[in-house]
């Protein structure tokens, strides 16, 4: 006997929990269905992004950053320690307190929310008259039906051909966030998100770190100049990079692993690691889904295929986040979650991909939102730019940390925001003031005119956004 739902939602990450309490909040009766598990084997909803992507990883990256301002930085603060050491199992440990946390917390908003929780594998069993049923493998197997579906199976790390993950040597995200210990030597194949945030958090704790990087430069998706500083910065911290490389071989049969590849100047090298990182990208997760039962229409790509507002070819079959086009984002698989869920209900949804920031948590910290200055040529748009650097904010030598610079791109008529960007201390914090700008179409002169507080690193979005005309008043 099948349970009947009006929408049931396979996946509980970012976009499918979310989704769930925004449709349940709307009237409707909700099912969520999640098979993450924590090491006892209970539910761990959250997906990647809490099990073991954006939670973990910040937490390994504020612990790490701790350490490292403790053995680099306190001394100019009056501050002396002997014998700094750090404990990775403790360290590893807060780590999945943080998850646990989070899981519990998700948990209690579904219940809260009158959401109904499913721990398993949700895929589809057929269509059936007013909707479609959905089997659920769990400890207890269970048999749903509903009239609305969303999917938001989320995304799987993609390995290197010739190198699957085995989790102890070859590492997924999965894994790096689990290594017991400070590895000698650590490789990095990938210097986007992933590859950068990791290889920052073991840079910090002895390791020595090398990042492989097939494209001929650093961090092409970000503006020119913030790409430039950031690699500036994190050579700067001991960082070794190689672009331009082609791998043509991976051996962990011994006690380490050998990397075989050619540079970016055809010669042949070799990199001998303790652990080798794998952070080339992320694939669909459609495993088990069993889309073929109801005509499920994916991509060449593995991507279920989906119109301008999450609709599949299905009648009432949605899907949101990393398993459909755009970003793999946590925040843009929420901003869909709630969309879809609206649009159910007849509301008019709306996801912004213009506004979406862009994130990475390192130090320096990078964030953009909008378009890049080589856009902007490449595209003939007419524009103005100003920039300002935090080594002239009062904050940020007060804090230490005066690298980098805030950056605003303005149409040249118009003066409307065209693109932000940032490299510097607390960048993932500050780029919320140019989203928000960028959502109302404000012009450079609305963020210049706007009363900042003083001391404070978001002074340095003001004078940016000054700069754009040249009346900048500190520098």
């Amino acid at each position: 006997m099948s349970k009947q739902f009006d929408v049931v939602v396979i996946g509980g990450g970012p976009g499918g929990y979310i989704a769930a309490i925004r449709a349940a909040q709307l009237g409707f009766q909700v099912a969520c269905i999640d098979e993450w598990k924590n090491d006892k084997g209970g539910p761990a909803p959250g997906g990647t992004c809490t099990n073991v992507g954006c939670i973990p990883s910040k937490a390994l990256l504020q612990s790490s950053e701790h350490f490292d301002h403790a053995a680099h930085h306190f001394n100019d603060h009056g501050i002396s320690l002997d014998n700094l050491k750090m404990d990775v199992a403790r360290m590893v440990g807060r780590k999945n307190t943080v998850v646990k946390q989070n899981n519990d917390g998700i948990l209690f908003l579904l219940k809260k929310n009158k959401v109904s929780f499913f721990h398993g594998r949700g895929s589809f069993a057929k269509a059936v008259e007013g909707g479609y049923e959905i089997n659920v493998a769990g400890a207890a197997n269970e048999v749903l039906t509903a009239k609305n579906v969303i999917v938001a199976t989320g995304s799987n790390a993609r390995a290197l051909p010739g190198a699957a993950f085995d989790e102890d040597k070859i590492l997924s995200n999965d894994g790096a966030l689990r290594i017991g210990a400070v590895p000698a030597k650590l490789g990095v194949i990938g210097s986007g998100v992933i590859g950068l945030e990791m290889g920052s958090v073991w840079r910090r704790l002895g390791a020595e770190v090398t990042i492989l990087e097939a494209m001929p430069g650093f961090l092409g998706a970000a503006d020119e100049g913030v790409a430039k500083e950031a690699l500036k910065a994190f050579k700067k911290q001991g960082l070794k990079f190689e672009f331009g490389v082609k791998i043509s071989k991976v051996d962990a049969s011994g006690e380490g692993v050998v990397v075989s590849f050619a540079d970016a100047k055809g010669a042949e090298q070799t990199l001998v690691v303790d652990k080798l990182i794998v952070s080339i990208g992320r694939v669909a997760n459609t495993i088990g889904l069993n889309p073929e039962a109801v005509g499920l229409q994916l991509d060449e790509r593995g991507l279920v295929v989906v119109d301008g507002d999450c609709k599949t070819n299905l009648p009432g079959v949605w899907a949101v986040g990393d398993v459909v086009r755009g970003p793999m984002l946590a925040h843009k698989a929420e901003e869909e979650g709630v969309a879809v869920a609206e649009r159910i209900a007849g509301q008019h949804g709306h996801v912004n991909f213009a506004t979406i920031p862009w994130v990475i948590y390192t130090s320096p910290e990078i964030a953009w939102v909008g378009r890049t200055e080589q856009q902007l040529k490449a595209d003939g748009v007419e524009y103005k730019a100003g920039q300002f650097p935090f080594l002239a904010n009062g904050r940020a030598r007060a804090l230490g940390d005066t690298t980098g610079f805030v950056k605003f791109l303005a149409d040249a008529k118009t003066d409307e925001i065209l693109g932000v960007h940032i490299v510097g201390p607390m960048a993932s914090e500050l780029i919320a003031e140019a989203v928000v700008a960028m959502e109302f179409k404000a012009s450079a002169e609305d963020i210049a005119r706007i009363c900042h507080a003083h001391p404070s690193l978001s002074e340095s979005t003001k004078e940016a956004a000054l700069a754009v005309d040249k009346r900048s008043l500190n520098f």
